[in-house]
């Protein structure tokens, strides 16, 4: 009686175990590149995202490069979802727009938007808390400059982007009050030329540390033609300027990837904002280069593992904007509404907003 019984058992199990196993949805995952995945960059650090989801969920993926912000979109979008692709992540913050749109004619495909804020019933919105990452830069650049001017090729004046430069001065002047951020727009995410000019530019005017908002290390590269140092974005870009790049700021996608990925495969998901930092690894810095000192590095480290603990004062007052006029009193924390719609720059930065 008593094998009887636990062989019952186990049938019950086994049963049971195939019955939740076939509720789980296939997963067919399709990525949207604004700029070619190459070997470093925006796209690239996306692309090492959508190949963990291949290695450790074995979902079946796709991407396509290189699409234009804009009715490019809309069709590559719509492409996908037509394939078959029931989940889909448009990685650019000009792809809203379209997102909504095409997710309308597509109501069973769960779309995910990169940076953006519209939302719908099959779209949620997810980017990472990068700010976290400009700042420990920052502290590295504060520390390293010799000229106390900084260099800082951006992209477009979005909040996005702002709110990275402010948290990248912020962390500058944590440890060199008297040191400025030169910031110079291109108007563009990816234009390796455009952004080794710009960089250029700001090496022109004494910068002898350059950071930047770009997905290709011309700013890298013309650091290191200069002889001056460099910080990365994206992912370690090291190895195109081994002699500048003091550390990166890096994002760790995968992280976001398989959180959604297996929601979707569960029959879970639900339409949210994520917005997870270095206490979810999503993101952090690269390997410091050779040159950095000891010191530096273990104030830097030691200001990473608050930010790990979920102990994020960055943007804590006082701060004051380029004019001199409080935005965050002493003791007050800027909200997340308030990051997310930023669109001042803090006092020390050089430049303007549009």
């Amino acid at each position: 009686m008593r094998r009887l019984l636990s062989f019952a058992a186990c049938l019950l199990l086994v049963l049971a175990t195939g019955l939740a196993y076939a509720a789980d949805k296939e997963v067919k995952a399709g990525f949207v590149y604004v700029s070619p995945v190459g070997d470093a960059g925006y796209s690239y650090a996306h692309d090492q995202g959508r190949k963990m989801l291949e290695k450790d969920m074995g979902v079946a993926t796709t991407f396509v490069e290189a699409v234009p912000e804009g009715p490019d979109s809309e069709r590559v979008l719509t492409n996908m979802a037509r394939k078959g692709y029931n989940l889909i992540f448009a990685t650019s913050f000009g792809y809203m727009d379209p997102v909504i749109k095409v997710a309308k004619d597509f109501p069973d495909v769960v779309f995910m938007h990169c940076s953006g804020y519209k939302q719908a019933p099959n779209v949620g919105t997810y980017f990472g808390r990068i700010y976290q990452a400009r700042y420990l830069t920052g502290l590295v650049a504060g520390s390293m400059t010799k000229s106390a001017k900084i260099g800082y090729v951006a992209a477009f004046p979005i909040p996005e982007v702002i709110r990275g430069i402010n948290a990248f001065t912020l962390g500058v002047q944590a440890v060199n009050p008297k040191a400025e951020v030169r910031v110079v727009w291109t108007k563009t995410w990816y234009d390796p030329a455009l952004e080794k000019d710009a960089a250029k530019s700001l090496l022109d005017v004494g910068c002898d540390v350059i950071a930047q908002h770009q997905d290709s290390p011309g700013p890298q590269e013309a650091a290191q033609e200069r002889g001056v140092y460099s910080v990365g974005y994206n992912s370690d870009m090291s190895k195109f300027a081994p002699k500048a790049q003091l550390t990166s700021a890096v994002w760790n996608w995968g992280v976001v990837y398989k959180y959604v990925a297996e929601q979707v495969k569960k029959g879970t998901w639900k339409s949210e904002d994520i917005w997870w930092g270095m206490d979810k690894g999503v993101v952090d810095i690269a390997p410091f280069g050779p040159m950095v000192p000891k010191d530096v590095q273990d104030k830097v480290n030691a200001k990473k593992a608050e930010l790990v603990k979920g102990q994020d004062n960055i943007f804590a007052g006082p701060i004051a904007d380029q004019k001199g006029a409080a935005k965050a009193a002493a003791g007050q924390k800027l909200s997340d509404k308030e990051l997310l719609g930023m669109n001042w720059f803090v006092k020390g930065v050089i430049g303007t907003t549009e």
